[in-house]
């Protein structure tokens, strides 16, 4: 199948891309970088003419609320304009556990937004919600340092690894349209200041862990909204583990 990957040269799009690929597929990584922009519509036409399947794991490049819906539902609408012309017969959307439950936070407000256009759009549809990524831990924890110490707030997350995310979107795409959502998650429930602690323990570099709830871009979110429910499909791989690998 010609799969178009929409972001396929990011954090999750690459590894999808070499995971269809690797798979006998015919991926094609669909980004401004290689002449293709859902904003603009810049060559999209072009690259989305015969694909069976699009895979959207695009992310905004400000998560500010007005920029981040703007970006979600101009990519979206330029996007199914394309893929109706086309004849794609099924979407495969990335997107967030626990997105529909968060209305004050605005960049959940803009995938959701996002979701919405999904399911509007008369594409058969898979949208996959996956929680947080291993890999956006330390750079919360950066964000959040005062000197020395690390400012983070109790919140619980089952965080992911990305490669596990990346290969519940290839399998997505490989499948049927389920026109509903399937949530993913990591195996293991951790605080998120608790996570802090693992990772200063496998990468001491003289910065502590103060709990704050007031601290990081997750301050204020309810606690469980990040963990998903008793549907999630649990990944395998456990954040301590893949510490040591990476």
């Amino acid at each position: 199948m010609k799969i178009m990957v929409v972001g396929g040269t990011g954090l999750i799009g690459s590894q999808v891309v070499a995971l269809l690929r690797a798979a006998g597929h015919d991926p094609l990584p669909a980004t401004p970088s290689t002449g293709v922009d859902t904003l603009t519509g810049e060559g999209l036409a072009a690259a989305v003419k015969g694909a069976d399947v699009v895979v959207d794991v695009s992310n905004s490049p400000s998560f500010e609320t007005e920029a981040a819906l703007d970006f979600f539902t101009r990519s979206a609408r330029n996007l199914f304009q394309a893929e109706k012309e086309a004849g794609v017969r099924h979407h495969v959307a990335l997107s967030i556990v626990g997105v529909d439950q968060v209305p004050d936070y605005g960049y959940y407000r803009a995938k959701v937004a996002q979701e919405e256009a999904v399911r509007d759009s008369g594409v058969p549809f898979s949208i996959v919600r996956a929680t947080q990524f291993f890999e956006f831990i330390a750079p919360v924890m950066d964000m959040s340092a005062e000197g020395t110490e690390v400012h983070l707030p109790s919140l619980r997350l089952r965080p992911m690894a990305s490669a596990d995310v990346a290969a519940a979107v290839a399998e997505a795409a490989r499948a049927e349209p389920s026109n509903g959502v399937r949530n993913i998650a990591g195996p293991e429930v951790h605080a998120l200041d608790r996570l802090g602690e693992i990772t200063l323990a496998a990468k001491p570099d003289g910065r502590t862990v103060v709990t704050d709830e007031s601290a990081s871009p997750f301050a204020g979110m309810p606690d469980g909204v990040l963990i998903g429910d008793d549907t999630a499909h649990l990944a395998a791989t456990r954040y301590e583990d893949w510490l040591t690998r990476n």
